[in-house]
């Protein structure tokens, strides 16, 4: 081969060169269309929502590779049912193209249950939602923190934070009414200033509120309570009751009213 090309002349030789590079540069753009698909396109069936072996016929016979990308776990759809596709669908792709799918888990993965004790009730329930679970029944219990959870359960029993759970569960929660079970006499607060008898009653989980307090004042802490409800007595005579986590409503003044009743008395558990 060598001495057939060197006893041939120089410009023979160049224009078999240059023939030859035309031939391979035409069969390499021949074969680029073809291994390319260039002008071969399809559109990508839409999948999403359908079984994992319905798209899985669908996209095979549309000329498509599959991938399952990922998987995650919604409980309120089938499982095995596909959740994403990429492409998405209508998107026009050569052919060949691979989808890639994020299937729906058939088997709810285990997570670790969070402690909602001592959350509020709307905290402990996207708290819930965060980590996968669901907000099942709520039970309410006597207890002067309103709407907090006092204890978390699962099955009818109480499950403590990092017990494995199935994602998806469902979990009742304990609520505090915001009333206690303790219960006192009504106290007579008629006389007393707002500070003293406002520290007072928050010692015996009792809530104060002011329904009106004097223009004049511009330290309402000292003004004198001349009124409340509910009052010390009921109109047969009787004591009136209150349990831990209720109001008592005062109206305010800057002039010290008339203390008809000596005992004046602040609450003690009954």
């Amino acid at each position: 081969m060598l001495k057939f090309i060197t006893h041939r002349p120089f410009w023979v030789n160049l224009i078999t060169a240059g023939v030859l590079a035309v031939v391979v540069f035409v069969i390499f753009i021949l074969s680029l269309n073809f291994l390319t698909n260039h002008g071969r396109s399809r559109t990508v069936p839409m999948v999403t929502g359908k079984t994992f072996a319905e798209a899985q016929k669908i996209l095979t016979r549309e000329g498509f590779d599959i991938v399952i990308q990922d998987s995650l776990y919604v409980d309120t759809l089938p499982p095995m049912s596909i959740l994403k596709q990429v492409p998405e669908s209508d998107a026009v792709v050569k052919v060949n193209r691979t989808v890639y799918l994020t299937i729906n888990r058939a088997v709810p993965p285990m997570i670790d249950m969070p402690n909602l004790i001592g959350y509020s009730f709307r905290n402990a329930e996207m708290n819930l939602s965060s980590a996968g679970l669901r907000l099942g029944d709520t039970i309410y219990k006597s207890d002067f923190a309103r709407n907090s959870v006092l204890d978390q359960m699962y099955n009818g029993g109480h499950i403590s934070a990092g017990t494995k759970i199935q994602m998806g569960s469902s979990i009742t929660l304990v609520l505090g009414t915001g009333v206690g079970e303790t219960q006192f006499n009504v106290p007579n607060l008629v006389g007393w200033t707002y500070g003293d008898a406002k520290a007072k009653l928050e010692e015996n989980g009792l809530n104060i509120l002011v329904v009106q307090a004097d223009p004049a004042s511009r330290d309402s802490l000292n003004e004198y309570i001349y009124r409340q409800d509910p009052q010390r007595f009921n109109e047969e005579g009787n004591p009136m009751r209150i349990r831990t986590g209720q109001l008592i409503s005062v109206w305010l003044s800057i002039v010290k009213p008339v203390v008809t009743d000596s005992t004046n008395n602040l609450p003690g558990p009954q």
